[in-house]
């Protein structure tokens, strides 16, 4: 099948997750995506626990389907290497702090003089204009400076991270929506443009019904464990044996939960007639469904409540997840060839297209493994490549390895 982005080339000169998970998913759709790294030290991931064959697990998750090339950027060559790169891409797209390539000659404005219909992304913590312009951003920091953290946590509790890397997933994706409309703008007029994009605007977006239900009434939101602020029940409940989630996102699903545990009597009870009622006397619905749920394990009662048709699942741990027959259904683990990690598995990429499907045509790479071919695609021969390797403008070879084979 046909790739979507089949003929769209990427410079990717981002690193940790944000950039590269965005640059995977053009990766998956097909986009020739080169990743400039450091000689000797690469994507910062590269360095990160736990490891799997000495490789970072880390950095196995989101850069498959692209091209190494560890390059020094500090020595002129280096930088004119890029630009030439640059020049015959359609996307380039950096996460250093504000200014950094400016200085080094690979800023919007340099690039757009050698390539002006590029489309140029940038990725920040907070932006690349106002007061925090140039303050450095990471997911922990904006979870926390965009009100996440203060919304995550039980209300007498902590407050808390979310359990990964939630911002940075975000700004990937919504980085990566960014340069599709970017290319679709450029298709239509054939100019090219600055993408801008911050941390802190995701989540600030993102905080949606939170920010414009203070902005209406002035009410400070506050930390409600796995409750919602507008909904009950609408949470995790505790069994016998467990946890189990139950979403009445209406009328008809209270009613009918109340008939499936076996307690019409709750539909008479005035506290808890509406929705508006049950969130007022939110204590009282969620302690009383509490003490019958106690009594029974999550099987039962996941198999009970979601048998009726209402949102009713499982609290599932990492390794219910990756082994779940849904997921597996969905070919959402996938094994990929790798020359150091035979067995590897990563996740497959959420994006499912009939007809210009994703798919997975490279391992994430080695460092500074595509340098030569690289260089090669770009007009250098063997005898220059090499003596860019002695001056120190490129890095040494990775060890040559057979990539190990798939299922």
């Amino acid at each position: 099948m046909a790739s979507a982005l089949g003929n769209i080339k990427v410079v990717d000169l981002t690193r940790t997750l944000a950039g590269p998970f965005c640059t995977m998913l053009m990766g998956d759709m097909g986009a020739d995506v080169i990743k400039i790294e450091e000689p000797g030290h690469g994507d910062e991931t590269r360095n990160w626990t736990p490891f799997w064959n000495d490789v970072s697990t880390q950095f196995l998750s989101f850069n498959r389907n692209k091209r190494s090339l560890s390059i020094n950027l500090k020595e002129k060559e280096a930088v004119d290497i890029v630009l030439g790169l640059a020049a015959e891409a359609d996307v380039m797209i950096e996460s250093f702090r504000a200014g950094t390539l400016e200085r080094l000659g690979l800023g919007y404005e340099a690039v757009r003089k050698v390539n002006p219909n590029i489309v140029y992304a940038t990725i920040s913590g907070y932006g690349r204009t106002g007061p925090m312009a140039e303050m450095p951003g990471y997911d922990l920091l904006i979870q926390a400076y965009s009100g996440l953290m203060h919304l995550t946590g039980e209300p007498d509790g902590l407050p808390l991270r979310v359990g990964f890397s939630l911002v940075d997933l975000f700004t990937g994706m919504m980085t990566y929506g960014s340069i599709l409309t970017a290319l679709r703008h450029r298709d239509n007029t054939g100019e090219g443009q600055l993408i801008d994009s911050s941390l802190l605007d995701g989540q600030v977006a993102a905080m949606s019904y939170h920010a414009t239900g203070y902005m209406a009434t002035g009410n400070e939101p506050s930390r409600m464990g796995s409750g919602h602020p507008s909904l009950v029940p609408y949470q995790s409940f505790q069994s016998s044996d467990g946890f189990f989630i139950l979403g009445c996102a209406n009328q008809g699903l209270w009613e009918r939960t109340c008939q499936s545990i076996g307690h019409p009597e709750f539909l008479d009870d005035p506290r808890f007639a509406t929705n508006t009622d049950r969130v007022e006397n939110r204590a009282a619905c969620v302690g009383a469904l509490s003490e019958i749920f106690a009594n029974e394990s999550t099987d039962h009662w996941v198999k009970l409540i979601a048998g009726a048709g209402i949102p009713c699942g499982p609290i599932n741990r990492v390794s219910e997840v990756v082994n779940n027959p849904q997921v597996e259904a969905r070919n959402m683990v996938v094994k990929v060839p790798h020359p150091q990690v035979p067995d590897l598995r990563i996740p497959n990429s959420p994006l499912k297209l009939s007809a210009s499907p994703a798919s997975i045509r490279r391992h994430p790479p080695m460092l500074g493994e595509h340098n030569d071919e690289i260089l090669a695609d770009a007009g250098f021969d063997a005898t220059q490549i090499s003596q860019l390797r002695e001056r120190g403008v490129i890095g040494a070879k990775p060890v040559a390895a057979t990539p190990a084979q798939a299922d």
